[in-house]
C-alpha cells in the first residue's frame, strides 16, 4: 500500500473491516461438508477458573454504582504485583498510582492510546504509526481514524516474524508516534528476544516515540516465558519512559467475555492517557474489577491453560507431521500454514470449509501488500487451537485428510 493510498477513504474501508466479515462474506454461499469444526477464531475453551462465580456474586451489588476510571486500588495493587512477581527487574518499581490503568479489554486501550500518542508529538506534519505486518486490524484502524499514516512493516520468516527494526529509515523514525510490537506475535507465535527489544526501546527514545507492546500471548508459551518490554527497559536503563505494554485476561485467563486488562509503564503517559480516558473511554464494572483483581493474583489456571495448548500443540505435532510449513511456536495458539499448493488461503479455506467442515481464516485478511509489493499473507491460513485435544485432533486429521 502506498502512503498516499494509505490516507485515502478507501483504504480506510479496507482497514477496519472486520477479518471475519470478510471470511463469512467468502464461505456465505458454501455450507461446511461435516459438522463444523471452528479453528478461525481466537476464543479460548479453556475451563472457567474456579473464583469468578464467587467473587461476582459478593460483588454484585456494586454494578450498581459508578466505577471510577482509574480502577479500584485493589485490581491496581494485584497488577502491579503480578507484574513484579513475573518480571522481578520490577520488583518496587511499578506504582500503583502511576504505573497502571485498567482496560475494558487490552483492544480498547490499544485503539484509544494512539491519540494521546498523537498529541505528544503536535509538530509532526505528517505522523506514522508503525504497525507490524501481518497485524491485529485494531492498530491500522486506530491509526487511520487518528489522522495517522499506518506504515506495515513486514514481519518475515528470514527476519524470525518480526518486523526489521534496522530497515526503518531514520526520517520515517522522525514522523513516527507509536510502534505496535506484538510478543508472542499473532499468528506466527514469535517471540522478541531482550535484544529486539533493547533495540525498539533505543529507536523509541532517540526518535521520541512510544513502544505500546501488546504482550497479550505472554503468558502461553512453550519452553521459555518470553521477555518484556517494560521489563527490559527498566533492566537496561532503570525508567520506564517511551514503553507501554498491554496485557489482558482474555488470553491469559481464557475469560475473553470478561473484557478487562491493563496498560502500564511511562507514568507521564498514563498521566496524560488517565485523562483521556475520563472524557472519553468506558469504565470497567466495579464487579469486573474485583474478579480481575482475583485473576491477576492466581497462577494455578494460567498454568493449567498452559498444559491445555501444550497438549493441542503436541497433537498438531503427530498429526501435521511437518506438512504446510508447520513448526511449533514459541506462543500463543495459533498455527500460520502454507497453502500454496492448494489454491493460496482463501482458495484452501474454501476447500475445507465445503469438503469436511474445518473453518479456517485466510492469511491475506491479516496482512497487507505496499508499495508494490505481493501480499505476503497470500498463501497462508491461521488456526486457532483453542478446542479440548480431542476436537483438536479431529479437526487437524480432517484437514490433512482432505487437502491430501
Amino acid at each position: 500500500m502506498s502512503h498516499t493510498e494509505a490516507a485515502s477513504g478507501i483504504a480506510l474501508e479496507t482497514l477496519i473491516r472486520s477479518p471475519f466479515a470478510r471470511l463469512n462474506a467468502l464461505l456465505a454461499d458454501t455450507p461446511p461438508g461435516a459438522d463444523p469444526i471452528l479453528f478461525s477464531l481466537g476464543e479460548p475453551h479453556t475451563s472457567l477458573p474456579p473464583f469468578v462465580q464467587p467473587v461476582l456474586e459478593e460483588h454484585l451489588a456494586a454494578f450498581g454504582k459508578y466505577p471510577p476510571i482509574r480502577g479500584v486500588l485493589p485490581l491496581r495493587q494485584a497488577i502491579c504485583e503480578w507484574l513484579e512477581r513475573r518480571y522481578p527487574v520490577l520488583d518496587g518499581v511499578v506504582d500503583p498510582e502511576t504505573h497502571v490503568l485498567p482496560l475494558n479489554g487490552s483492544r480498547e486501550g490499544l485503539f484509544s492510546a494512539i491519540f494521546p500518542a498523537l498529541a505528544r508529538k503536535p509538530d509532526v506534519t505528517d505522523p506514522v504509526v508503525l504497525i507490524p505486518n501481518p497485524f491485529y486490524q485494531v492498530y491500522a484502524a486506530a491509526a487511520a481514524v487518528a489522522g495517522a499514516e499506518p506504515v506495515f512493516l513486514k514481519s518475515a520468516p528470514e527476519k524470525g516474524f518480526l518486523p526489521d527494526l534496522d530497515a526503518i529509515d531514520d526520517e520515517l523514525l522522525d514522523r513516527t508516534v507509536a510502534l505496535y510490537l506484538c510478543s508472542p506475535s499473532n499468528p506466527e507465535g514469535a517471540v522478541a528476544s531482550t535484544g529486539y527489544l533493547e533495540k525498539a526501546v533505543r529507536l523509541a527514545r532517540t526518535h521520541d516515540f512510544l513502544v505500546l507492546a501488546d504482550e497479550c500471548y505472554s503468558e502461553i508459551y512453550t519452553d521459555e516465558p518470553p521477555p518484556a518490554a517494560l521489563a527490559v527497559a527498566q533492566g537496561a536503563t532503570g525508567h520506564l519512559t517511551n514503553v507501554l505494554s498491554f496485557q489482558s485476561l482474555s488470553k491469559r485467563s481464557g475469560l475473553p467475555g470478561l473484557r478487562s486488562g491493563f496498560i502500564a509503564g511511562d507514568p507521564a503517559f498514563l498521566d496524560a492517557f488517565g485523562r483521556f480516558r475520563n472524557v472519553a473511554c468506558p469504565q470497567v464494572p466495579l464487579p469486573i474489577q474485583y474478579v480481575s483483581a482475583a485473576a491477576w493474583a492466581d497462577e494455578t489456571h494460567v498454568e493449567a491453560a498452559r498444559d491445555f495448548y501444550q497438549a493441542n500443540f503436541d497433537v498438531a505435532e503427530a498429526v501435521l507431521q511437518g506438512r504446510y510449513g508447520y513448526a511449533r511456536p514459541e506462543g500463543g495458539f495459533f498455527l500460520w500454514l502454507n497453502m500454496a499448493d492448494f489454491g493460496g488461503g482463501e482458495g484452501a479455506t474454501k476447500t475445507l470449509w465445503k469438503g469436511c467442515g474445518v473453518k479456517v481464516l485466510p492469511g491475506t485478511y491479516l496482512t497487507k501488500s505496499q508499495d508494490g509489493q505481493a501480499d505476503h499473507g497470500l498463501d497462508f491460513v491461521r488456526l486457532a487451537l483453542v478446542h479440548d485435544a480431542e476436537t483438536t485432533r479431529e479437526g487437524l486429521a480432517r484437514l490433512v485428510a482432505t487437502l491430501g
